[in-house]
């Protein structure tokens, strides 16, 4: 059977592809099988792989809330937007986890002219700076222009000391941290030029998928038991990961939640970051 792709482009369903993302979200293969199911019975020729996302997230709510959030962790990644600010936060939360200080949007004056680095972090005495290029579309992709264009910010850049953790700091390094994906060109560029990269799959096994799967690094934005109003609220709040909640769960009475609406999403939380 053909699907449609949020690209436009026109695939053969992949029902083993499917199975694989259910399976990720911690639903028990019985359940998954019971799912896979409902949705081949409700397909048909054409059919988007957003209308196939919506019936999946749907049933896989009715077996747990924690595995619908688990299964939409990229599309909560880009309810990060749309600006892009608070994507840069939660990137600094998954450098912090790694043991990295971590300082965000910060002004510093290069060589040539000044710049506004998105994210600075420091570990073992090194010091890199971290450029954020987030995508409300699905499809878009950061192509070579970006690490060509972020090369001479970072070349200007490590010219000369700064103040950022103590007086006289260097950045050696550089990162360019996108919410969807390099095109190939992008990646060839970035390794001849010692960048580093991550995307939601790349590199292969520590993108930004693996690494929320690992330390359940979260964002608020995956739960379903909260409003998107909610959710923008605990973001003010600097509330970016589920954890935080969970650590922290007086915020949730500070946006106007009851009592039982609280019980809820802690238990959600706590299932969801894997927390007995």
């Amino acid at each position: 059977m053909k699907i449609i792709k949020h690209s436009g482009d026109i695939v053969e369903f992949n029902s083993d592809k499917l199975k694989k993302s259910l399976l990720k979200s911690g639903a028990s293969a019985i359940a998954v099988d019971n799912i896979l199911y409902a949705i081949k019975k409700q397909m048909y020729e054409g059919i988007s792989t957003k209308q196939i996302y919506k019936m999946a997230f749907s049933l896989l709510k009715k077996t747990a809330n924690s595995h619908a959030a688990r299964y939409n962790l990229r599309e909560a990644i880009r309810l990060l937007g749309p600006a892009g600010f608070f994507f840069e936060k939660y990137i600094a939360r998954l450098f912090a986890s790694e043991q990295y200080q971590t300082v965000t949007n910060i002004s510093l004056q290069g060589k040539c002219v000044l710049h506004e680095i998105d994210v600075l972090v420091k570990r073992n005495e090194q010091i890199s700076m971290i450029e954020c290029k987030y995508h409300v579309g699905r499809e878009a992709a950061s192509d070579v222009k970006v690490p060509m264009y972020i090369l001479s910010r970072f070349n200007d850049l490590k010219e000369r000391q700064h103040s950022i953790f103590e007086k006289k700091d260097s950045i050696s390094n550089c990162w360019i941290v996108t919410n969807n994906r390099f095109t190939t060109d992008a990646v060839d560029f970035a390794k001849c030029s010692g960048l580093s990269l991550l995307s939601w799959n790349y590199p292969e096994d520590n993108n930004l998928k693996t690494k929320n799967d690992t330390h359940y690094l979260y964002p608020v934005t995956c739960l379903t038991t909260l409003s998107i109003a909610e959710k923008d609220k605990l973001l003010i709040l600097d509330v970016i990961l589920v954890k935080e909640i969970i650590n922290h769960s007086d915020c949730l009475e500070k946006i106007g939640l009851s009592p039982n609406r609280i019980k809820n999403v802690l238990k959600e939380a706590t299932e969801l970051c894997s927390y007995i």
